[in-house]
């Protein structure tokens, strides 16, 4: 049987004329229903999408590789963590889904071996490899999530968690792009017509806005407090507290912390010093580093991989720092700070310091309430700080290592403008009219020159 797809001709042969005739009665059928032609193989779309068709549990499988070489630990793991969050939704969606296991075992095994490509080459446990062959049995062919009611499927799993209650809005977001990402993946490899997810009219749960809860952020003498609370406790503490101290002093992130060296630290013995962040450790977990180490190894979060953030940081920093370095030295790679045994600092560790700062700084009833719940509140507490003294926003947001537009929309309710019109309001003369209020001259801007802004 000869035929023509555009101007590509196409022959085959068949042992009968029945079947010959049978096979032109579909290709004329696939185009009186108006199906689109592939013009290199001769044959409707549909049909070479289920030539190319592999199940989703596998399209998974292949992105994530794909992706693997050119991520980080932290960003192996979201992807993991989102695919297994969408994978059992699709399944439960088709029929014959009786055997699947309980929810969290499902997450373990998806999550640690299926979507983890380090771990492709080990023998998991005998009930993870039920769960994953399973998988492989029920999974629909990627080709389904042409069905958009399949799709909202998917994108109502990635709204909760595994026990049942409403993810937070920037889970939901980041699990949703990680989904359109998967399935504009199907489309480049033929698996799908076009990305299903931009013609599905959905829309996420109502959320919280992204702002800070001024109660969650201390005010400088409770952080004062905390610090001091952490330098008394114990061994540990004294060895945390500076570590603690570049967090409220310099607006540091944990990571960026830890990945600290005594070559970016301008120490001087009087005035303002000089911090210059250039790299962050985040701890991603052995299993999806590609050292195998806990701590990933990378730049500054949405910055190219060598630059700096050069923070100026109080007389008081300075000093704390130069004490930390006297006490306890530097390791070998320069980093200011290690554990006892001279290993990367840990979540687990200081977290626990912190919560025991927290018993003993504040009231019992302040400790079962939002304040300082975490480390990373120190942070969110100078730069607060920053804002409402009067600091430019342009250099506090670059301080703090972020755009003016984050720096507006998460500390909008710590930004404490009424504080500022209540001063014009006193200096206003008494003349009961409000132009006194519109004349009063404006509070003096702050010096960033001097200890006292922060």
């Amino acid at each position: 049987m000869r035929r023509k797809t555009g101007d590509t001709p196409h022959s085959q042969t068949f042992r009968a004329k029945t079947l010959a005739e049978g096979r032109r009665a579909q290709l004329l059928r696939a185009a009186h229903d108006g199906e689109l032609f592939d013009e290199a193989t001769g044959v409707p779309l549909s049909e070479l999408r289920q030539r190319n068709g592999v199940s989703w549990y596998q399209h998974v499988r292949e992105y994530i590789e794909m992706k693997w070489q050119h991520s980080p630990g932290s960003t192996r793991r979201t992807l993991a963590e989102a695919r297994a969050t969408v994978t059992p939704a699709l399944v439960k969606g088709t029929k014959g889904t009786k055997g699947m296991v309980d929810a969290r075992t499902v997450r373990t095994a998806l999550h640690s071996w299926a979507f983890n490509v380090s771990r492709r080459d080990l023998e998991p446990s005998d009930e993870v490899a039920a769960v994953l062959a399973w998988f492989e049995r029920k999974s629909p062919p990627t080709s389904s999530l042409a069905d958009r009611m399949r799709v909202r499927a998917a994108l109502d799993a990635l709204t909760k968690k595994l026990d049942g209650t409403t993810a937070s809005a920037s889970t939901i977001r980041r699990k949703r792009a990680i989904f359109h990402n998967a399935l504009g993946y199907a489309v480049d490899a033929g698996r799908l017509t076009d990305n299903p997810l931009q013609q599905v009219q959905w829309k996420a749960p109502e959320q919280v806005a992204e702002e800070l809860d001024p109660v969650s952020v201390p005010d400088p003498r409770q952080a004062l407090a905390l610090l001091d609370a952490v330098r008394t406790q114990s061994t540990r503490g004294r060895r945390l507290v500076a570590f603690f101290g570049c967090m409220y002093h310099a607006a540091a992130r944990p990571a960026e912390v830890i990945g600290l060296r005594l070559q970016d630290c301008d120490l001087p013995r009087r005035g303002w010093g000089t911090l210059r962040l250039r790299e962050t450790r985040p701890r991603s977990g052995s299993a999806w580093t590609n050292s195998g180490e806990a701590h990933d190894r990378r730049g500054l979060r949405h910055r190219p991989r060598k630059a700096a953030r050069t923070v100026p940081i109080p007389p008081d920093l300075v000093n704390l720092l130069r004490w930390h370095i006297t006490a306890y030295g530097v390791a070998p790679d320069g980093r200011l700070f290690r554990t006892q045994r001279g290993g990367l600092i840990r979540d687990t560790g200081y977290g626990e310091v912190w919560a025991e700062a927290r018993a003993r700084a504040l009231t019992p009833a302040q400790c079962a309430s939002p304040p300082a719940k975490r480390p990373c509140d120190l942070r969110h507490a100078v730069v607060s700080t920053w804002s409402s003294s009067g600091g430019e926003p342009q250099e506090v947001a670059a301080r703090a290592g972020h755009s003016v537009a984050v720096l507006f929309r998460v500390y909008a309710k710590c930004l404490d403008g009424a504080a500022t019109a209540n001063a014009r309001i006193e200096r206003a003369p008494k003349t009961g009219s409000q132009e006194g209020w519109k004349a009063a001259p404006r509070l003096p801007h702050t010096d960033w020159s001097t200890p006292e802004s922060e």
